[in-house]
């Protein structure tokens, strides 16, 4: 059993390139470690600018088919999407490597720093992402250890989602799907929302009062009703609902312009330019974690003015011929509404298109998404998908895309369905015009990044 950093020099990462993986072998290349790791994408030529960008850092990259893993290996890891039928996960077996999951690793790493961890159904990459950057304002030399790319790291040609500071905190997701939330002892755990998203809410408030037990410092989002329930201190809370009185960090008077959001936390006048009332959320609960890590207010709010974003999060493409086009990781139904509600204020008419992931995930899901997006339309928006996602593995296709189009189409939406994205555009050309926002929505497909700027520059 691995129980310290200490011993591991030289780790084997199966499914690098995904988004949680590669985070935390960059860390540790950059703390000195010499990491190696394959992914199946690269067998398909695929993530070709996440392998240049991880051997830039020195990581050393494999395709899958085992020749990575020698002798020398003294540490295998691997996420939850990992099969013990992979060929470097059966060669670890033979050859007696330790084999351990992402999330133990990760939480070996948090062990070795003042660890603020940010958790949640929704928002939990953006948060982080904006703590990083007040952190980093306020003189702080944070580390940081993300689920998606912060712009500005990307802008220096890096993945984005790591970093490694001179400074002692240490700033990361606590993903609560795979129940791994609950291995983390953090200095300070932020708690902004809890949704049905993957469990159950009943199982889901289970994991987050282990989260809350184990963290030293707890701060809420007060205007959830489920969140609040795990509230241990509301001076250490933070509210967006201005009937609280009880919390200690308070937002008001938002005010969405265009692509601009403005707002008060406790009198300090704060601005960021991103879109939704929900990026409002996600910033006073950065701003109550630097709080309690000592930071102030004038120096949270000076951070944000220069908040540059995170990748595929309400991440805007370009206009064209009068048409916003914006790329979001919307994918649970409460994300996919915020998302179309933060679009609404730009434009006369939101057009979303959404890919859904997994079809286990969509079928659980299936009367939340319609309630969530049918809600969140107004007479004149249209909503788009196209079918379901498919990873690999074991699925049971018992679902479609389709299912839920004419759920929402049954409740007066404007819905409709292309089953080949690829003819997305050309299917809903006539559907954009001036003062349009098309929104485009989905998750975990490592190519919808490219989709969406083949979208933009073919509009």
């Amino acid at each position: 059993m691995i129980s310290s950093l200490e011993n591991i020099r030289r780790p084997f990462f199966v499914g690098i390139a995904g988004a949680g993986m590669s985070a935390i072998a960059q860390y540790l290349q950059g703390i000195g470690v010499q990491v190696a790791g394959s992914d199946r994408f690269f067998n398909e030529g695929k993530a070709e600018d996440i392998k240049a960008k991880l051997e830039e850092e020195g990581v050393k990259c494999f395709l899958q088919n085992g020749e990575g893993i020698s002798s020398d290996t003294d540490l295998v890891v691997v996420s939850t999407a990992i099969e013990d039928t992979v060929i470097e996960v059966r060669k670890a077996k033979d050859l007696g490597i330790p084999i351990i999951r992402r999330s133990e690793l990760l939480a070996l790493i948090a062990a070795t720093k003042k660890t603020i961890a940010i958790g949640g159904t929704s928002g939990k990459s953006t948060t982080t992402g904006m703590l990083f950057d007040i952190m980093r304002y306020a003189g702080k030399n944070p580390s940081v250890i993300s689920g998606a790319g912060l712009v500005d790291l990307i802008k220096k040609g890096k993945i984005g989602n790591a970093f490694v500071g001179s400074g002692e905190w240490l700033i990361i997701e606590a993903d609560e799907s795979d129940g791994s939330i609950v291995q983390y002892r953090p200095e300070i755990g932020v708690l902004l929302n809890v949704e049905k998203d993957h469990k159950e809410l009943d199982e889901l408030m289970k994991v987050f009062e282990t989260f809350r037990d184990n963290s030293k410092y707890f701060s809420v989002n007060r205007s959830n009703s489920y969140a609040r329930k795990l509230s241990v201190d509301a001076k250490k809370d933070f509210s967006v609902d201005d009937s609280d009185s009880e919390a200690g960090i308070k937002a008001t008077a938002f005010i969405q312009s265009g692509f601009h959001i403005s707002f008060k936390v406790n009198g300090q006048q704060f601005g960021l330019n991103i879109l939704g009332r929900h990026n409002m959320e996600n910033a006073v609960a950065a701003t109550a974690a630097a709080v309690i890590a000592g930071v102030s207010l004038s120096d949270a709010s000076a951070a944000l003015r220069n908040y540059e974003g995170i990748y595929r999060r309400t991440q805007v493409l370009g206009k064209k011929d009068g048409i916003w086009v914006v790329d979001d990781f919307a994918h649970n139904p409460v994300k996919c509404a915020a998302a179309i509600a933060a679009c609404q204020p730009v434009s006369d008419k939101v057009v979303a298109w959404f890919q859904p992931h997994g079809y286990t995930p969509t079928k659980f899901l299936r009367s939340e998404f319609v309630h969530e997006i049918s809600n969140a339309l107004r007479d004149q928006d249209e909503i788009w998908m196209s079918e379901i996602f498919y990873a690999g593995g074991t699925a049971v296709k018992d679902i479609s895309a389709l299912d839920l189009i004419n759920d929402i189409k049954a409740l007066g939406k404007n819905a409709y369905f292309v089953e080949d994205r690829n003819q997305f555009l050309n299917e809903a050309r006539a559907h954009l015009n001036e003062g349009t926002t098309l929104l485009l929505m989905g998750a975990r497909d490592p190519s919808l990044e490219q989709f969406g700027k083949d979208v933009y520059n073919k509009l």
